[in-house]
């Protein structure tokens, strides 16, 4: 029976699920849209896995995201950890040297530096569209093409166009006036891109040294042209991973891994999680000033978890509520 970690990225965009072997080496990758469901997400992403997959023995499992605490509930995680980490340690695993990490996914992005293998300084931006993917994605359906053309019609231009990019809305508009006055798509296209870049270096990457080697990773690395764009605005080669769509996934395995080596076992609840039946509610509590929004999941109608509460009333008294339940 094969042996592996799972790496598992809950995001609000994506949920990625990555199988890593004791070398560290990618056997299974799933990348699923969590389209604001992620415990459904999650459950389907596992059980296509267990169907794919037929003798498997998972010895460990890391979760990362923004979802973190939710999988690790729903699954049974070894290690939890946030994006910076799992990034990094994904980052230094491709290339050990690694000084500088781009990170750029659909909703936010990230500049993570390292120096001797240690974090030392990080930024993200969850705010402004400008320097994220969706930004291209709105773009690119303006331009009527295909977002996984958008970066090679970038390269086709000869003579870029300057596109005001500090703002989604004003680079929008401005694209549209650019059309207006005839610049042909890749032009276009090509000024997009320098108008993300310039707006993640002005913004995340702000007041950073930025070192090579240099790292891109995340989805939007798929886009030759903004990889083409950070070379150009950083006169630096830019590197880009195999499995750059998954590297937070790839991170906590390989933490899970450490882990579960470390303690001798694994947390992991088993693959047949997705035939069980999971509900989350939510409600207020007044019982103080900062009125906390409490979620509750329940698993086939038993308290799995609560939390949101900042004092810990209710996420603490769980095996009281399951008594009183039962």
């Amino acid at each position: 029976m094969s042996r592996y970690y799972m790496g598992i990225d809950v995001g609000s965009v994506s949920t990625n699920i990555i199988l890593m072997d004791e070398n560290k080496d990618i056997h299974y990758k799933k990348y699923m849209r969590t389209l604001g469901k992620p415990i459904d997400m999650l459950k389907e992403g596992i059980g296509e896995m267990e169907r794919d997959l037929k003798k498997v023995e998972i010895a460990g499992v890391g979760v990362t995201g923004s979802g973190r605490y939710l999988a690790d509930i729903i699954v049974g995680a070894d290690i939890v950890k946030n994006e910076i980490t799992a990034h990094a340690v994904a980052g230094l695993n491709f290339i050990p040297e690694v000084k500088t990490i781009i990170e750029i996914g659909g909703q936010d992005s990230k500049i993570i530096i390292l120096r001797d293998r240690i974090v030392v300084d990080f930024a993200m931006n969850t705010v402004c569209a400008a320097g994220t993917g969706s930004f291209l994605d709105r773009q690119a359906i303006r331009l009527g093409i295909d977002i996984d053309e958008f970066g090679s019609l970038a390269l086709q231009s000869n003579n870029s166009v300057r596109i005001a990019g500090r703002c989604a809305v004003f680079a929008e508009s401005d694209m549209i006036h650019k059309q207006q006055l005839g610049h042909n798509q890749s032009d276009i296209a090509r000024g997009l891109c320098e108008a993300l870049v310039r707006n993640y270096l002005n913004n995340v990457g702000k007041g950073k040294e930025i070192l090579a080697p240099i790292m891109f990773q995340g989805g939007v690395a798929a886009n030759v042209g903004i990889k083409a764009a950070f070379e150009e605005a950083l006169g630096q080669k830019v590197y880009i991973p195999k499995d750059y769509d998954v590297m937070g996934a790839i991170g906590v395995a390989i933490l899970a891994k450490e882990e579960v080596k470390k303690k001798g076992r694994s947390n992991f609840k088993g693959t047949s999680i997705h035939n069980v039946d999971y509900k989350v509610s939510g409600f207020e509590c007044d019982g103080c000033s900062n009125v906390c929004e409490v979620v509750e999941i329940r698993e086939d109608g038993r308290l799995l978890a609560r939390y949101g509460d900042k004092c810990g009333k209710w996420s603490n008294s769980i095996d009281k509520d399951n008594i009183k339940l039962a």
